[in-house]
């Protein structure tokens, strides 16, 4: 198997923020801390769409990544998202991310525009030159509207510092085929094809459930590669509700709205989105509580 660059348990770090919809650096701090010391993560990423990027300018990426690294970088991997859909804008956002220390970058298929493949290629390949920072490729069509197909993944492991693949394709065949034929690490985008990916080579995951059930789901990645794969799937099936749960609406929604619930209010969010309604607040205290987990009260 593939040894996995960034450990196996990663999360997509939502953004705080303050009562006047300031990034609340403080409370980022607070909640990487506890992703990383009470939750068992091996790494972070900061800034990708779990994260609110579309609506965070350049200035506020570099601070949340600056104290992200500053609170766990000691003892976790911290990946920042740099992917937008005009590459030389990529290339200036990779290039500061290694300035500040990045472990990695996190690279997102250029959304909107649908570029032919052979566009991707040249776009993932100029973010790569860009810096020395091992690169992880984000596959996620359903919201990019462009699939990186099979051959375009092979070519692009050629490259040295393309090392991952985030993997929200749903397509275990593809997967399968790409770490059957490179030494990419792959990493589950969708939380409930964990273990399913894991099966075809994956590594790990980059989840969003994960800022709740971290813990578990670390739990049930070690179970399978240690050869328990009824563990693993007993895992599996007791946190599938909130695997598929956390993405009833948007991942940023829930999550924030579970971490109130928790009492680890990280504040509202950026227009377009709008926080949770009074129904996926309950919906979600209840997706909680029936996987075992403390749901406060909605």
């Amino acid at each position: 198997m593939t040894a996995p660059p960034f450990g196996r348990l990663l999360t997509a770090m939502v953004t705080p923020f303050d009562a006047d919809g300031r990034v609340d650096l403080d409370r980022a701090a607070e909640l990487a801390d506890h992703l990383v010391d009470e939750l068992g993560h091996d790494g972070l990423v900061v800034n990708g769409t779990a994260g609110e990027s579309p609506t965070t300018s350049d200035a506020e990426k570099a601070d949340v990544l600056r104290v992200v690294l500053d609170a766990v970088g000691d003892r976790a991997a911290v990946l920042t998202g740099v992917g937008t859909f005009d590459t030389a804008h990529s290339c200036e956002l990779a290039e500061q991310a290694a300035k500040l220390g990045a472990a990695g970058l996190l690279v997102v298929t250029p959304y909107y525009s649908k570029p032919p493949q052979s566009g991707l290629l040249q776009h993932f390949r100029a973010v790569a030159d860009a810096t020395d920072v091992p690169v992880m490729l984000y596959d996620i069509p359903h919201r990019s509207g462009v699939p990186i197909l099979t051959d375009t993944m092979l070519r692009l492991a050629e490259h040295p510092h393309v090392v991952a693949v985030k993997d929200a394709k749903g397509d275990l065949v593809a997967t399968a085929s790409v770490t059957a034929a490179t030494d990419l690490a792959y990493y589950s985008g969708e939380d409930a094809l964990t273990l399913p990916l894991l099966s075809v080579g994956a590594v790990g995951v980059v989840g969003t459930s994960t800022h709740f059930c971290g813990a578990e789901t670390k739990a049930m990645i070690e179970a399978y590669v240690g050869g328990d794969v009824a563990g693993a799937l007993a895992l599996h099936r007791r946190l599938l509700p909130l695997f598929t749960g956390i993405f009833a609406t948007s991942g940023a929604i829930l999550v924030k709205a579970g971490l109130a619930l928790q009492g680890r209010s990280v504040g509202g969010l950026r227009l377009p989105l709008l926080e949770a309604t009074e129904a996926d607040r309950q919906a979600l205290a209840a997706c909680l509580t029936s996987v075992g987990l403390p749901a406060g009260t909605a």
